[in-house]
């Protein structure tokens, strides 16, 4: 039996269609009894993205970002957000989007990117998958000033940081973002250690 076989969508409501789609959906769950369970959930869709870590070993520093996220300010975190340079495909491969958000981003174009796991960040409401990315990076690679795309909202400040200091940053709770503290975590145990 496949997963399919214990799925019965019953109906499906949009309930926003602007940033991303959200709909409401009642289905049927067969349980592992058997037994057939009818829940609603609902979803945000906004599609797939990627998250990439640049790293410098010989002078163990890496580069992260910051700038404002209007959610994580209504949840009370009164802060820019310090972050990995992400993005949504948008169609596209994940290793060519995230060389254009690090280009955008940070102002980097890194050579050479590689894709370390995949992960879902929020499986019980968010269907976005991340493709988490770590690429070296030199000085001379930086061919612009970064920032973001004016027109996509964005506002961005590049950091470049030591791989200590970004790591303290989780302990005293400057760095709250997931996909961050897990490329730093995935950094300490696989490239810095």
């Amino acid at each position: 039996m496949t997963i399919s076989d214990r799925v019965r969508i019953k109906n499906e409501r949009v309930l926003s269609d602007n940033y991303a789609k959200v709909t409401s959906t009642t289905f049927e769950w067969r349980r592992s009894d058997g037994r057939w369970q009818q829940q609603t959930r609902d979803v945000f869709e906004r599609g797939n993205a990627a998250a990439l870590l640049p790293y410098n070993l010989r002078q163990r520093t890496i580069v992260l970002i910051r700038q404002f996220r209007y959610p994580a300010y209504i949840n009370g975190h009164d802060d820019l957000l310090i972050e990995a340079i992400a993005g949504l495909l948008d169609d596209a491969h994940p290793d060519v989007r995230i060389r254009a958000e690090a280009e955008e981003e940070s102002g980097y174009r890194l050579h050479d990117v590689r894709e370390i796991f995949e992960a879902f960040m929020s499986p019980g409401a968010v269907t976005e998958k991340i493709h988490f990315f770590v690429g070296e990076y030199e000085p001379e690679m930086r061919i612009g000033a970064g920032g973001g795309l004016a027109h996509e909202g964005e506002d961005i400040e590049v950091l470049e940081l030591s791989f200590d200091e970004a790591l303290a940053m989780i302990d005293n709770g400057r760095i709250v973002d997931a996909k961050t503290i897990m490329l730093l975590q995935y950094a300490a145990l696989k490239i810095f250690k």
